[in-house]
């Protein structure tokens, strides 16, 4: 069963990308802060590269304003992150993180099986909304879906 609102991040390292790569965990990331999580099935896929990232850039002065850290989350290793990050043009502050084991993906009950596409096990399509490393609000995918975790629902949708 996914995490739900009211429950507590789990503690994983998870690797930032920033000048270079770091290890980092969700204590770290989410205690004391206020932060939006997405996570994307694939660095470079197509709804993840044309949507879903280009959303949280177009919007992420908007979370700022509002005090609110933003992270991206996809289970690839740190380089692709790093590339990815770069090709997109991501803007500093908002940070690009490397599930690449998948563990904060499956400690969150939010994993899914793409091996029937050659992907093996990765993080599903979602946002979560923390404060003080607690979930506040969880925004998850239909599979094939792209609605309730698009930056500007989840900023429409953000607890007052």
């Amino acid at each position: 069963m996914p995490i739900q609102p009211g429950e507590r991040i789990p503690e994983v390292v998870l690797q930032r990308i920033r000048d270079g790569v770091e290890q980092v965990d969700t204590r770290t990331l989410f205690d004391s802060h206020r932060a939006v999580l997405f996570a994307v099935p694939g660095a470079f896929t197509p709804t993840c590269s044309e949507k879903h990232l280009p959303g949280y850039i177009e919007h992420f002065e908007e979370f700022r304003k509002r005090g609110i850290e933003v992270y991206c989350m996809a289970v690839n290793d740190p380089f692709v992150m790093q590339a990815w990050g770069k090709s997109q043009l991501v803007p500093d502050g908002l940070q690009m993180l490397s599930d690449g084991n998948g563990q904060l993906a499956k400690a969150l009950g939010l994993e899914m099986d793409a091996s029937s596409y050659g992907m093996g096990v990765r993080a599903r399509r979602f946002a979560l909304y923390a404060e003080d490393g607690v979930v506040r609000a969880l925004f998850v995918e239909a599979p094939g879906e792209f609605k309730v975790s698009a930056a500007d629902y989840v900023l429409q949708h953000l607890p007052d």
